[in-house]
């Protein structure tokens, strides 16, 4: 470890300062100018080198209160952020570097800025950690949170504490206790409870969430795990299941896991094994045991159906089975058409039953009064 500096001077005691307050301040502190503070591996690598104007020495700290201090900082002789900041206090001892004050950090090789109120570089380990009023900045992502932990060689940062990160083009906000940015991958991770909010016009569109989720910076689509729910505003629509894919460029939504539509304005309810929904068409296909309920209870099951959110129409096919309460009716075929809400269904038969139709009428039980 090496420090250079350029003139100096002990500070002058009071004589109005009390005996011990004088003693300490002559014994501890000496003011350097235009200080250079570096250190370097076992093979003579720099880990850090830092400038300053001014520097105050103490005997506890060693370097002090600095102003206008500039910094390297190495990870295999190569620098990895550069940091300044109008005033820091600094610590070190040969093993790790510490910076209080407004710092700034910038990463050289892809432009992403740390901004917080303490920053600690442990070479070692290949760990920077910026913490206190985090601030995060780059082309492609701006987050906030209580700490920021900097694997260098990886290209990695761990936010924890509050995080809320946003991404542009479209706008997105994501909100979680912990999230990793693995930079080379474009790809956001959060292991924890997390929730996306889409904006449009600065005002929250949709929303989707789940108990951990990825989002690609790059392709904008988002992946929801385990209890994952997105919920739309145009068309009023409720998504759930354990795993969704959302696309925000291509406005659709994918699973290939049970999944639960609920239509609130309509008051329809569908679920089935897997679906995609086209979210600027308003169309929904579902595949597999899929089960539709509408306001009345009327209900019809099919192995695929197509739902046309615009026109409120359903095409149905593959053993289809309709059912409505008032009148009771049954209808068995291959196809079915028309609208759910209004009961207005055109059940056809197909090939497989011969082009017929079977129909059950449930008469009423003549002591029920209607």
């Amino acid at each position: 470890m090496g420090l250079a500096a350029c003139g100096g001077q002990k500070p002058t005691d009071s004589k109005s300062a009390g005996s011990d307050s004088s003693s300490k301040n002559s014994d501890s502190n000496l003011t350097f100018l235009n200080v250079d503070l570096e250190q370097a591996d076992e093979v003579g690598r720099p880990v850090w080198r830092v400038r300053a104007n001014q520097a105050k020495y103490t005997k506890e700290k060693q370097i002090g209160q600095a102003q206008n201090p500039y910094g390297e900082l190495y990870q295999d002789g190569k620098v990895v952020y550069q940091v300044k900041a109008d005033v820091a206090d600094i610590d070190q001892d040969g093993k790790q570097l510490l910076l209080k004050g407004k710092i700034i950090a910038t990463d050289p090789r892809n432009g992403i800025v740390l901004q917080g109120n303490e920053l600690e570089w442990r070479p070692k380990e290949d760990l920077l950690i910026v913490r206190n009023q985090l601030n995060g900045t780059h082309q492609q992502l701006q987050a906030v949170a209580q700490e920021a932990r900097v694997k260098t060689r990886e290209q990695r940062i761990d936010f924890s504490g509050g995080v809320i990160a946003n991404s542009g083009d479209p706008q997105v906000q994501m909100r979680t206790e912990h999230l990793i940015w693995q930079i080379k991958q474009d790809k956001l991770i959060a292991d924890r409870p997390v929730q996306f909010d889409r904006y449009k016009d600065n005002l929250i569109s949709d929303r989707g969430r789940g108990d951990s989720g990825e989002f690609n910076l790059k392709t904008k689509i988002a992946t929801l795990n385990k209890n994952a729910q997105v919920e739309l505003l145009d068309p009023p629509m409720q998504i759930a299941s354990n795993s969704m894919t959302w696309n925000l460029n291509a406005q659709t939504v994918n699973t290939n896991a049970p999944v639960r539509f609920f239509h609130r304005a309509e008051n329809v309810l569908v679920t089935a094994n897997k679906a995609q929904m086209k979210i600027a068409q308003k169309i929904v296909y579902l595949t597999g045991n899929v089960n539709a309920i509408g306001q009345r209870r009327q209900a019809i099951k099919s192995n695929i159906l197509t739902w046309f959110l615009e026109s409120k129409l359903i095409e149905a096919q593959g053993n289809v089975v309709y059912r409505q309460v008032d009148p009771p009716l049954t209808f068995n075929g291959d196809k079915a058409v028309g609208n759910l809400q209004t009961e207005n269904i055109t059940v056809s038969g197909g090939n497989t039953s011969g082009g017929r139709v079977v129909t059950e009428i449930i008469p009423q039980d003549p002591g029920v009064k209607n």
